[in-house]
């Protein structure tokens, strides 16, 4: 090293060799753990992948490795389990063991056995293994939720789908519960609903809890004064994993006078729209000027789509496919409507597969006997 400095500075002027000198020195200290790295390939995790997206986490120490093993296999994960979060998620070889062993213990109290806490780690790694200074709020807000009576699970699927409320103070979670419970109360919802209606919503839509409350009113008066009574915004608000919060009174007001010019419909016309696909609402004008624009070109007019709204839900590319699908088998979607269009994928194939049938059916049964004039 010493002689290649030299010879270097032979060639190049003082200051050319103190810089060439300065990066040499930092490239030879930033050096990966060998022992971090022979640890991860004796376990079989693809350490090219973890160079190319997270080569930071090797130049670290000191690294866990062998602990994290550890801890999974002891509930019961199988080395390519083990691997994989490893791989997916190499971030969990710098926690402290003790704050490995804290996170069990926590999220043993909500899960009901190891077997479905490897599950979460393996689909949700970041959420397992987060950093200690969290603890005290992750312990609140589990107690808080479990006063509320939400099913275990529910709380599980919080803990892992929206980590960041669990790990912000238990009064922000408690403000927006409140102010869910009250919408759902103010809009005509019973009392005794209210607890399935709020394990429904968070399983859905984990996030809404991390929203802004008074955003949620801010919607709610804006759609009240576009015409909605309360039993309308209670279904709303019971749909599509809590999509009130989602939104902005600007963004609706662009999306629903845009859609109004469009399919030159009434007021109460474009309500009932929004009352079936409620998905409307969170399209831009961008989007659904091109879903329109599909649409159209497929021959769909507007008259049809305010008779079936729903087939605004779909892409372009998905009305292209099934329209093609539904008339290489004579079906004409001007003169038959688009209920057979619209629907999940499920329901076009179940439309897609009666169509079928019909199609090909015999026109007599070939086994039946003649019937013949004696």
């Amino acid at each position: 090293m010493w002689r290649l400095i030299t010879s270097l500075c032979l060639r190049h002027p003082r200051g050319t060799a103190i810089q060439i000198h300065e990066r040499l020195c930092t490239t030879q200290r930033a050096e990966e753990n060998r022992h971090t790295v022979e640890a991860l390939y004796l376990l079989s995790v693809d350490i090219q992948k973890v160079r190319k997206l997270k080569c930071w986490i090797l130049y670290q120490t000191p690294t866990y490795v062998n602990e994290v093993a550890e801890l999974m296999r002891e509930m019961g994960a199988s080395g390519s389990i083990v691997a994989g979060v490893l791989t997916q998620y190499p971030e969990a070889v710098l926690c402290h063991p003790e704050q490995m062993q804290a996170q069990r213990d926590l999220w043993l109290s909500v899960c009901p056995n190891h077997r479905e806490l490897v599950g979460v780690i393996e689909k949700f790694p970041a959420s397992f293994f987060t950093c200690a200074s969290h603890h005290t709020n992750q312990r609140a807000n589990i107690t808080y939720f479990r006063q509320l009576n939400l099913n275990k699970r529910i709380i599980t699927k919080l803990m892992s789908g929206a980590p960041m409320s669990f790990s912000r103070p238990v009064d922000d979670n408690k403000k927006m519960i409140h102010t869910l419970q009250a919408a759902y109360l103010e809009l005509g919802g019973k009392d005794t609903n209210v607890k399935i209606w709020l394990q429904k919503l968070l399983s859905q839509n984990p996030f809404v809890l991390l929203k802004d409350p008074e955003l949620l009113r801010h919607n709610f008066h804006f759609l009240t004064r576009k015409g909605f009574t309360t039993s309308e915004l209670l279904g709303l608000l019971s749909k599509l994993r809590g999509f009130v919060t989602e939104l902005n009174p600007d963004a609706m007001q662009r999306t629903l006078a845009f859609s109004q010019r469009t399919l030159g419909c009434s007021d109460d016309q474009l309500r009932h729209v929004v009352l079936d696909c409620p998905a409307l609402l969170y399209h831009s004008e961008v989007v659904l000027a091109q879903r329109f624009q599909g649409l159209s070109a497929v021959g769909i007019s507007a008259a049809q789509i305010l008779q079936a709204p729903t087939v605004l839900e779909l892409t372009t590319e998905i009305v292209n496919h099934r329209v093609q699908s539904l008339r290489s088998h004579g079906y004409d979607i001007q003169t038959g409507g688009l209920a057979a269009l619209c629907g999940t994928k499920k329901d076009f194939e179940a439309s897609y597969g009666r169509l079928r049938l019909r199609r090909e059916r015999p026109m007599f049964n070939p086994v039946a006997p003649l019937r013949t004039d004696d």
